[in-house]
């Protein structure tokens, strides 16, 4: 068993899992969606990216780049929630909270993503 692997599986599964735990819930209920989960989903995110730089083949570029898409719609969910925590009057809306939790399920969509295609190269590997 390759150490190495095991880790980047396991970040890969632990992105998904802990985004779809994030957007799970009701889109617009404050109390189905927490910023220190959003936080997490982000952390993860990035570590998932940061090991799937080194990867040269062809599979890995199109590893890192499921990474880079939902790392892109992770910020733009960061920036939404800020903005509408610090630089409204109105503050963090329903309507903010969805524009998130949207940004987030395309994350889970670039995740998906990334997971099948880790999950067929194994398949591939072993035979």
């Amino acid at each position: 068993m390759n150490p190495e692997k095991v880790v980047f599986g396991f970040f890969i599964l632990l992105a998904l899992t802990l985004n779809v735990g994030f957007v799970y819930g009701e889109i617009d209920e404050p109390g189905h969606h927490h910023v220190w989960e959003f936080a997490a989903v982000f952390l993860v995110n990035a570590i998932a990216t940061v090991l799937k730089l080194g990867d040269r083949t062809q599979m890995g570029a199109v590893l890192l780049a499921t990474s880079l898409v939902a790392m892109l719609q992770l910020i733009a969910g960061a920036l939404v929630w800020t903005i509408a925590v610090h630089g409204t009057a109105a503050g963090f809306t329903p309507n903010a909270l969805a524009s998130v939790v949207s940004l987030a399920v395309g994350a889970v969509v670039a995740n998906t993503v990334s997971v099948v295609l880790l999950i067929v190269e194994t398949v591939v590997l072993r035979r």
